[in-house]
């Protein structure tokens, strides 16, 4: 049995080129937060830091980071929206 759990993400827009793809997979230990999430994001893709803010949803809800995540979770990585 292991101490770790996939998270699979969607990333859209800047966040897509970003991370090289619309889908991104990453281990995290059980029981691990949105927080612990956006930590791994950064370290994994960098980039990320470039932009203004970067809003992570959880089963189409907007995430606070201390929000636990279950496998099964649908997550999403959204960027800033710019336009008008």
């Amino acid at each position: 049995m292991t101490d770790t759990t996939t998270i699979r993400l969607l990333a859209f827009g800047i966040a897509r080129d970003i991370c090289g793809g619309a889908e991104v997979a990453l281990d995290l230990p059980k029981g691990a937060t949105v927080g612990r999430l956006r930590e791994a994001l950064l370290q994994r893709f960098p980039r990320l830091l470039d932009l203004r803010s970067i809003a992570i949803a959880v089963n189409n809800e907007y995430a606070r980071d201390e929000q636990v995540l279950q496998p099964d979770d649908e997550v999403a990585l959204i960027p800033p929206v710019s336009g008008g």
